[in-house]
């Protein structure tokens, strides 16, 4: 019998595995075919509370690298803050901020500034029931009530068709009870009142 290797998956194990979990394949089947066991499987799977996570891209709105290379040599050059944005075809303003936000003419870096940012983009953002209690509480008490959260979302946009602050969707409802419970829902207790009582998506 070939000896079962230690948990930790290379990147296309990964891909093989939500790949098997979005076509409803079972934890112990994934596991079999790449011959790993399937706690470990679900081990990997829990880690995001069973969404098959989103591949972080840099958004076009952002400065890319070249760009805060371009701002680095303008500095250099003593160029104004119109002129090295003139050339990028961005707003003054938006120079402006990042040169601000990153040590400012004397202390600015591309690499340095490219790598912050790219770091900060990729922190987990607080979901809409983290911030907002009124909401928070809503949702909590038609979970205590065992309403679904398909109900949930549907009653709160009809309840406040006007306010999307005090909308949400069904999909957020379930991250927070699977992935960021911690803080914002009461996991285990909610947990119970899902109609299928599970612990992952």
């Amino acid at each position: 019998m070939a000896r079962r290797r230690r948990p930790g998956f290379s990147d296309l194990e990964k891909e093989e595995i939500w790949q098997g979990w979005k076509r409803g394949k079972t934890l112990r089947t994934i596991g079999r075919a790449l011959d790993r066991r399937s706690c470990h499987v679900r081990t990997f799977v829990a880690a995001t509370g069973g969404f098959v996570p989103v591949p972080h891209r840099r958004s076009p709105l952002v400065l890319s690298h070249w760009e805060r290379e371009e701002i680095s040599r303008g500095i250099a050059a003593g160029d104004s803050m119109r002129m090295i944005a003139s050339a990028l075809k961005r707003a003054p303003s938006t120079v402006s901020r990042e040169i601000a936000r990153h040590g400012g003419r004397e202390a600015y870096r591309a690499d340095a500034a490219d790598k912050e940012a790219w770091t900060y983009a990729r922190r987990p953002k607080p979901c809409r029931l983290a911030t907002n209690r009124p909401l928070q509480r809503i949702v909590v008490k038609k979970l205590r009530l065992e309403w679904s959260p398909e109900q949930i979302s549907g009653w709160l946009k009809q309840e406040y068709p006007g306010d999307v602050n005090m909308q949400i969707s069904h999909e957020t409802i379930y991250r927070s009870l699977f992935i960021q419970a911690r803080g914002v829902l009461k996991k285990k207790e909610l947990l119970a009142h899902l109609r299928t009582r599970r612990t992952i998506r």
